[in-house]
């Protein structure tokens, strides 16, 4: 299928479900939403980062794409189920009738997040199975990629501390190892901008990681 028609046939699901939208929703990534004041990660799944590559295809702008058209086509409902080590709430999130992250498996936007559920496990195996978005080629998997540019950022940044906290017009937003801005994001401690160790310590600094949507 050419790239027009596999986005055709998704802009088709869409305008099948609810016209109604949510000024508080903000998308993150294919897998991470925040409402209001609270951050959700969607259960059970991994998308690829915003920034990532599957071989010749922006799989990870796709995905961030699919979860925005997902966030504008009818009110979210989430159900908590816990919380992670970033402040994050792990949750089962719908619009209407659509479960997201069973969505994004069975479309090929995302993985099942298999070391922490099984839930979509049988989602993935039939969109490996008729090649669908990251089943199409070559890719590796978010964990990995994150891994990966992890350490090799955490070799030049100060005291192996590689998430760079940005201030911009936009406010203060960090920018992890596998943000598309990060090789382009340069620290001004003069500025108040720093470097930080993780994530939950830039969040809890009053850093926030950057909405696409």
């Amino acid at each position: 299928m050419s790239s027009v028609g596999f986005w055709l046939a998704i802009w088709i699901t869409f305008v099948g479900l609810s016209t109604a939208t949510s000024a508080q929703v903000r998308v993150i990534d294919g897998d991470t939403l925040v409402i209001g004041e609270q951050t959700y990660r969607i259960n059970g799944i991994d998308a690829p980062e915003h920034g990532q590559r599957c071989g010749d295809w922006a799989c990870g702008k796709a995905a961030t794409q699919a979860m925005g058209a997902l966030s504008v086509s009818g009110p979210i409902v989430c159900h908590a189920i816990s919380e992670d080590a970033f402040g994050r709430t792990i949750a089962d999130c719908f619009v209407g009738e659509v479960n997201l992250g069973q969505w994004m498996v069975s479309s090929g936007f995302a993985w099942a997040f298999l070391k922490y559920s099984t839930q979509y496990a049988e989602d993935e195996r039939r969109a490996q199975k008729r090649e669908l978005g990251i089943w199409r080629g070559s890719f590796q998997p978010p964990w990995e990629y994150r891994k990966r540019r992890w350490a090799t950022a955490s070799q030049k940044a100060p005291d192996g501390c590689p998430i760079k906290g940005n201030i911009s017009k936009n406010g203060r937003i960090y920018h992890a190892p596998w943000s598309p801005w990060y090789e382009r994001t340069r620290i001004s401690t003069a500025k108040g901008e720093r470097w930080f160790c993780s994530e939950a310590e830039a969040i809890a600094a009053g850093w926030r990681a950057p909405h696409w949507y």
